[in-house]
């Protein structure tokens, strides 16, 4: 992953399980401002927190990509959509309790926009 850039950081917002999976494959850093890469959400998480979050990764320029877990994004799909840019790419990954689903994932939809079956053929 090191093409996403010199330098640039990877962030996680997911369940418990999935950001210590990440961590413990070495992604966790805290910036100049004693700011984590990564939010464990949990129950009493609030989708405020979750949003705030969301857009403070977004602003960050040391962040290249960020991986939310599907039913986390889902929460906060009206921020996800609102994102536009290709940097950071946001990317929906499913975690334990929640299979990944192809029709909710914002970045499938939109490039599903952008090709027609033709295209396919």
């Amino acid at each position: 992953l090191a093409m996403a850039g010199r330098g640039k950081l990877i962030a996680v917002i997911g369940d418990e399980d999935t950001v210590t999976g990440f961590l413990l494959g070495g992604i966790g850093e805290l910036n100049k401002n004693r700011k984590p890469n990564f939010l464990v959400v949990e129950k009493d998480t609030s989708i405020t927190e979750i949003e705030e979050t969301f857009k403070s990764f977004l602003a960050r320029s040391d962040i290249a990509i960020i991986l939310i877990n599907q039913f986390i994004a889902e929460m906060i799909r009206h921020a996800i959509d609102a994102h536009m840019e290709s940097i950071p790419a946001v990317l929906e990954i499913p975690s334990k309790e929640h299979p990944y689903d192809a029709s909710k994932d914002s970045i499938l939809r939109r490039a599903k926009g952008m090709f027609s079956a033709e295209d396919f053929r």
